[in-house]
């Protein structure tokens, strides 16, 4: 198989309150892979996630991307190179028009002019929101302002999309609207979620992690079928969604 995009190795971090949260994970995505990280609370999801882009540094093993270590020196190409799209926009959307937002990344990379414009351009275009550029963010609804905060990673142009929780309080019609966009994107994707028909609707293949190690790593629907490891680790498909059922892809 091709360089792994995403290679993570021995993988352990404690908080300064003593709290472990990962026990040595290792996890590798290659190129174009959709990959879900599914897990109970506290399993240590987004711990691992603020490790991909150097804003937690490990405390044993390492993590790489494209062969790039995730050190202090690199953190600018590595945060280039792993977007993170957070659950709440708002944490990422700041200010006053859209299009400022989307501009702010590549700006920062120096990006002027006619190559920043096409860039913004670009990755609006991408989520379908190219109409609302001159709009300030806090007038969208929910679901857009999502849909502009993916566009803000995809100006970056990453290697690897990593998506927090990313179908979290949309509408049934936003949900399929946002999936329709992360399906026609030509990047890999890490997707955190509880929302077990979409990592099986989005992602080729799911990783369990629970209580900071990786305990599951294969095809989506086999994961989804395996009622023993499931309930060992608290997770439940929802009332009436049987994935066996469904058409393999």
């Amino acid at each position: 198989m091709s360089f792994p995009v995403l290679d993570v190795q021995g993988l352990a971090y404690a908080y300064p309150d003593g709290h472990q949260a990962l026990f040595g994970v290792n996890l590798h995505v290659h190129q174009g892979e959709r990959v879900a990280l599914l897990g109970p609370n506290g399993a240590g999801k987004t711990t691992l996630v603020l490790h991909l882009n150097g804003i937690l540094t490990a405390g044993k093993g390492a993590v790489a991307v494209s062969g790039l270590p995730v050190t202090k020196d690199n953190l600018l190409e590595i945060r280039r190179r792993v977007g993170i799209v957070f659950q709440d926009p708002d944490d990422q959307l700041f200010m006053p028009t859209v299009r400022d937002d989307v501009a702010f990344g590549p700006a920062n990379l120096g990006l002027r002019g006619a190559e920043l414009d096409a860039r913004v351009a670009s990755a609006l275009e991408a989520v379908g929101m190219a109409d609302f550029a001159d709009r300030p963010p806090h007038h969208l609804s929910f679901g857009q302002r999502r849909r502009v905060a993916v566009a803000t990673v995809l100006a970056m142009e990453p290697e690897i999309l990593v998506l927090d929780e990313p179908s979290s309080n949309l509408d049934p019609a936003s949900r399929r609207e946002l999936a329709d966009i992360l399906r026609s994107l030509d990047v890999t994707v890490l997707m955190v979620t509880h929302d077990l028909p979409y990592a099986l609707e989005l992602c080729e293949r799911a990783v369990i992690l629970s209580d900071g190690v990786i305990v599951a790593d294969g095809p989506t629907r086999d994961i989804l079928l395996d009622e023993e490891t499931m309930r060992a680790h608290r997770l439940e498909l929802p009332f009436g969604f049987n994935p066996a059922t469904l058409p393999e892809r």
